[in-house]
Protein backbone atom coordinates (compact mmCIF):
# COMPACT_ATOMS: atom_id res chain seq x y z
CA UNK A 1 0.00 0.00 0.00
CA UNK A 2 0.72 3.89 -0.30
CA UNK A 3 2.15 5.79 2.59
CA UNK A 4 -1.23 7.73 2.66
CA UNK A 5 -3.59 4.53 2.00
CA UNK A 6 -1.53 2.75 5.27
CA UNK A 7 -2.12 6.29 7.22
CA UNK A 8 -5.58 6.05 6.30
CA UNK A 9 -5.72 2.95 8.10
CA UNK A 10 -4.33 3.64 10.98
CA UNK A 11 -6.67 6.43 11.68
CA UNK A 12 -9.82 3.96 10.72
CA UNK A 13 -8.22 1.91 13.96
CA UNK A 14 -8.04 5.16 15.85
CA UNK A 15 -11.66 5.96 15.08
CA UNK A 16 -12.56 2.24 15.70
CA UNK A 17 -10.78 2.44 19.03
CA UNK A 18 -12.52 5.65 19.58
CA UNK A 19 -15.97 4.23 19.56
CA UNK A 20 -15.31 1.11 21.28
CA UNK A 21 -13.93 3.33 24.31
CA UNK A 22 -18.00 5.52 23.77
CA UNK A 23 -16.38 8.52 25.13
CA UNK A 24 -18.26 11.31 24.78
CA UNK A 25 -16.11 14.82 23.93
CA UNK A 26 -17.67 17.98 24.90
CA UNK A 27 -18.64 20.79 22.11
CA UNK A 28 -15.44 23.35 21.45
CA UNK A 29 -15.58 25.99 24.19
CA UNK A 30 -12.27 27.20 22.06
CA UNK A 31 -10.30 26.35 18.81
CA UNK A 32 -6.74 24.93 19.03
CA UNK A 33 -4.94 24.25 15.74
CA UNK A 34 -2.47 21.31 17.66
CA UNK A 35 -2.10 22.34 21.32
CA UNK A 36 -4.73 22.71 22.90
CA UNK A 37 -4.87 26.40 25.31
CA UNK A 38 -2.90 27.93 22.43
CA UNK A 39 -2.40 29.56 19.51
CA UNK A 40 -4.59 32.51 17.95
CA UNK A 41 -8.28 30.57 17.96
CA UNK A 42 -11.07 31.04 15.53
CA UNK A 43 -10.21 34.85 15.40
CA UNK A 44 -7.80 33.59 12.01
CA UNK A 45 -10.55 32.37 9.90
CA UNK A 46 -12.40 35.78 9.91
CA UNK A 47 -15.74 36.34 8.98
CA UNK A 48 -17.35 32.80 7.99
CA UNK A 49 -21.31 33.61 7.81
CA UNK A 50 -22.24 32.64 4.27
CA UNK A 51 -19.18 31.50 3.40
CA UNK A 52 -19.03 27.89 1.43
CA UNK A 53 -16.21 26.11 3.82
CA UNK A 54 -14.17 22.96 3.41
CA UNK A 55 -12.96 20.91 6.74
CA UNK A 56 -10.17 18.92 5.26
CA UNK A 57 -9.47 15.86 7.52
CA UNK A 58 -12.55 16.69 9.82
CA UNK A 59 -12.31 13.59 12.27
CA UNK A 60 -14.91 14.01 14.52
CA UNK A 61 -16.19 17.13 13.04
CA UNK A 62 -16.78 19.91 15.76
CA UNK A 63 -14.43 22.24 14.24
CA UNK A 64 -16.72 21.93 11.44
CA UNK A 65 -19.68 22.01 13.26
CA UNK A 66 -18.90 24.88 14.96
CA UNK A 67 -18.27 26.73 11.72
CA UNK A 68 -21.79 25.76 11.03
CA UNK A 69 -23.41 27.60 13.93
CA UNK A 70 -22.09 30.60 13.00
CA UNK A 71 -23.65 30.55 9.76
CA UNK A 72 -20.91 29.05 7.11
CA UNK A 73 -22.30 26.26 5.26
CA UNK A 74 -19.31 23.58 5.61
CA UNK A 75 -18.44 20.12 4.00
CA UNK A 76 -16.54 18.34 6.11
CA UNK A 77 -14.25 15.47 4.39
CA UNK A 78 -12.24 12.51 6.43
CA UNK A 79 -10.79 9.51 4.08
CA UNK A 80 -11.45 7.40 7.09
CA UNK A 81 -14.76 5.57 7.30
CA UNK A 82 -14.52 5.18 11.48
CA UNK A 83 -13.59 9.05 12.15
CA UNK A 84 -16.85 9.69 9.31
CA UNK A 85 -19.07 6.93 11.13
CA UNK A 86 -18.05 8.97 14.46
CA UNK A 87 -19.05 12.45 12.78
CA UNK A 88 -22.35 11.11 11.54
CA UNK A 89 -23.02 9.65 14.63
CA UNK A 90 -22.59 13.09 16.36
CA UNK A 91 -24.24 14.95 14.19
CA UNK A 92 -26.62 13.50 11.93
CA UNK A 93 -28.92 16.68 11.23
CA UNK A 94 -26.49 19.48 12.03
CA UNK A 95 -27.78 22.42 9.99
CA UNK A 96 -25.03 23.82 7.62
CA UNK A 97 -23.29 20.92 7.99
CA UNK A 98 -22.21 18.08 5.16
CA UNK A 99 -20.62 15.22 5.98
CA UNK A 100 -18.32 13.58 3.21
CA UNK A 101 -16.34 10.19 3.20
CA UNK A 102 -13.52 10.82 0.69
CA UNK A 103 -10.09 11.45 -0.33
CA UNK A 104 -9.17 15.20 -0.42
CA UNK A 105 -8.20 15.18 -3.49
CA UNK A 106 -10.76 13.23 -5.01
CA UNK A 107 -13.00 15.23 -3.17
CA UNK A 108 -11.58 18.77 -4.22
CA UNK A 109 -11.30 17.43 -7.63
CA UNK A 110 -14.99 16.97 -8.11
CA UNK A 111 -16.65 19.76 -5.78
CA UNK A 112 -17.21 23.37 -6.78
CA UNK A 113 -14.49 25.63 -5.35
CA UNK A 114 -14.95 26.74 -2.00
CA UNK A 115 -14.19 30.35 -0.40
CA UNK A 116 -12.13 28.68 2.38
CA UNK A 117 -10.59 25.65 2.90
CA UNK A 118 -9.34 24.57 6.42
CA UNK A 119 -7.65 21.92 7.86
CA UNK A 120 -6.62 21.23 11.47
CA UNK A 121 -3.21 19.46 11.79
CA UNK A 122 -4.35 17.39 8.64
CA UNK A 123 -2.43 18.29 5.63
CA UNK A 124 1.22 16.85 6.59
CA UNK A 125 -0.70 13.26 6.26
CA UNK A 126 -0.45 13.91 1.97
CA UNK A 127 1.89 14.39 -0.17
CA UNK A 128 2.02 17.94 -0.65
CA UNK A 129 2.80 17.34 -4.53
CA UNK A 130 -0.37 15.57 -4.90
CA UNK A 131 -2.33 17.86 -2.69
CA UNK A 132 -1.44 21.24 -3.03
CA UNK A 133 -2.46 21.28 -7.03
CA UNK A 134 -5.84 20.54 -5.73
CA UNK A 135 -6.17 23.05 -3.02
CA UNK A 136 -5.07 25.52 -5.41
CA UNK A 137 -7.46 24.63 -7.85
CA UNK A 138 -10.52 24.32 -5.14
CA UNK A 139 -10.35 27.32 -3.57
CA UNK A 140 -12.03 30.82 -5.47
CA UNK A 141 -10.13 33.71 -6.80
CA UNK A 142 -9.46 35.79 -3.54
CA UNK A 143 -10.52 32.89 -1.30
CA UNK A 144 -8.00 31.32 2.17
CA UNK A 145 -6.40 28.40 2.66
CA UNK A 146 -5.66 28.30 6.75
CA UNK A 147 -4.05 25.25 7.60
CA UNK A 148 -1.77 23.97 11.02
CA UNK A 149 1.61 21.62 10.43
CA UNK A 150 3.52 20.25 12.75
CA UNK A 151 6.89 22.03 12.78
CA UNK A 152 8.65 19.92 15.57
CA UNK A 153 7.59 16.63 17.01
CA UNK A 154 7.66 16.12 21.15
CA UNK A 155 11.29 14.93 21.17
CA UNK A 156 12.21 17.90 19.00
CA UNK A 157 13.37 16.42 15.83
CA UNK A 158 12.46 20.16 14.09
CA UNK A 159 11.13 20.35 10.13
CA UNK A 160 12.91 18.30 7.15
CA UNK A 161 14.91 20.06 4.39
CA UNK A 162 13.21 17.92 1.64
CA UNK A 163 9.72 17.01 0.36
CA UNK A 164 9.41 14.13 1.99
CA UNK A 165 7.90 12.07 4.30
CA UNK A 166 9.26 10.88 7.25
CA UNK A 167 7.91 8.43 10.72
CA UNK A 168 6.02 10.11 13.55
CA UNK A 169 4.13 8.05 16.39
CA UNK A 170 0.14 8.33 16.59
CA UNK A 171 -0.66 6.76 19.75
CA UNK A 172 -4.47 6.02 20.77
CA UNK A 173 -6.10 7.70 23.47
CA UNK A 174 -5.85 5.03 26.60
CA UNK A 175 -3.48 2.84 25.88
CA UNK A 176 0.81 2.84 25.30
CA UNK A 177 0.16 1.30 22.38
CA UNK A 178 2.33 3.22 19.37
CA UNK A 179 1.12 3.45 15.78
CA UNK A 180 3.74 4.78 12.95
CA UNK A 181 3.09 7.22 10.47
CA UNK A 182 4.41 8.96 7.56
CA UNK A 183 4.27 13.11 7.74
CA UNK A 184 5.17 15.38 5.98
CA UNK A 185 7.32 17.81 8.34
CA UNK A 186 8.26 20.47 6.63
CA UNK A 187 10.71 23.99 7.07
CA UNK A 188 8.23 27.52 6.75
CA UNK A 189 10.49 28.06 3.66
CA UNK A 190 9.54 24.47 2.00
CA UNK A 191 5.57 25.24 2.82
CA UNK A 192 6.01 28.42 1.10
CA UNK A 193 7.54 27.30 -1.85
CA UNK A 194 5.40 24.91 -2.32
CA UNK A 195 2.32 27.23 -2.22
CA UNK A 196 3.74 29.96 -4.55
CA UNK A 197 4.47 26.81 -6.95
CA UNK A 198 0.91 25.93 -6.98
CA UNK A 199 -0.36 29.85 -7.41
CA UNK A 200 -1.16 30.78 -3.92
CA UNK A 201 0.23 33.53 -1.86
CA UNK A 202 1.47 32.89 1.47
CA UNK A 203 -0.34 35.80 4.11
CA UNK A 204 1.48 34.73 7.78
CA UNK A 205 3.28 31.91 9.34
CA UNK A 206 2.54 31.67 13.45
CA UNK A 207 4.40 29.64 15.41
CA UNK A 208 2.25 27.71 18.10
CA UNK A 209 4.16 26.00 20.63
CA UNK A 210 4.06 23.54 23.29
CA UNK A 211 3.04 25.48 27.06
CA UNK A 212 5.16 23.22 29.04
CA UNK A 213 9.17 23.25 28.69
CA UNK A 214 9.25 19.36 28.53
CA UNK A 215 7.54 19.29 25.42
CA UNK A 216 9.30 20.30 22.58
CA UNK A 217 6.30 19.83 19.90
CA UNK A 218 5.66 22.71 18.09
CA UNK A 219 2.89 24.08 14.97
CA UNK A 220 3.10 26.44 12.75
CA UNK A 221 0.13 28.06 11.36
CA UNK A 222 -0.46 28.83 7.48
CA UNK A 223 -2.69 31.39 6.18
CA UNK A 224 -2.51 31.92 2.37
CA UNK A 225 -4.35 32.92 -0.78
CA UNK A 226 -5.88 32.65 -4.10
CA UNK A 227 -5.12 35.88 -5.66
CA UNK A 228 -8.02 37.30 -7.15
CA UNK A 229 -6.59 36.89 -10.61
CA UNK A 230 -2.93 35.99 -12.25
CA UNK A 231 -0.26 38.41 -12.96
CA UNK A 232 0.43 38.07 -16.85
CA UNK A 233 3.59 37.66 -17.66
CA UNK A 234 5.18 38.95 -20.94
CA UNK A 235 5.23 37.20 -24.24
CA UNK A 236 8.27 35.64 -25.06
CA UNK A 237 10.83 38.31 -27.27
CA UNK A 238 10.66 35.99 -30.51
CA UNK A 239 6.29 36.39 -30.12
CA UNK A 240 6.15 39.94 -29.22
CA UNK A 241 4.44 42.36 -32.00
CA UNK A 242 6.66 44.42 -33.60
CA UNK A 243 6.21 48.16 -34.24
CA UNK A 244 6.98 49.35 -37.40
CA UNK A 245 9.18 52.31 -38.04
CA UNK A 246 8.49 55.30 -39.16
CA UNK A 247 7.92 55.53 -43.21
CA UNK A 248 8.67 51.48 -43.25
CA UNK A 249 4.99 50.68 -43.12
CA UNK A 250 3.87 49.23 -46.05
CA UNK A 251 0.06 50.89 -46.19
CA UNK A 252 1.72 54.61 -45.97
CA UNK A 253 1.28 57.38 -48.70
Amino acid sequence: MTTEQDTVEIWNTYGTHQITRGLQLPELDRWDWGIPETGPGIKVLGEVAGLHVLDLGSGLGRHAANLAALGAKVTAVDASPAQHQRALTRYPNHPGLHLVCADAVAHLSAADPYDLIYSVGSVPYLDPNRLLPALADGIKPGGRLVFSALHTNSDGAGPSKEVTPRPEILRLPGTTKDHPVNMWVLSVQLWEDLLVQHGLTLESVTAINSPTVDNAVSYRLYTARRPERVPSRPAPTHLRRRTPRSGSGSGSG
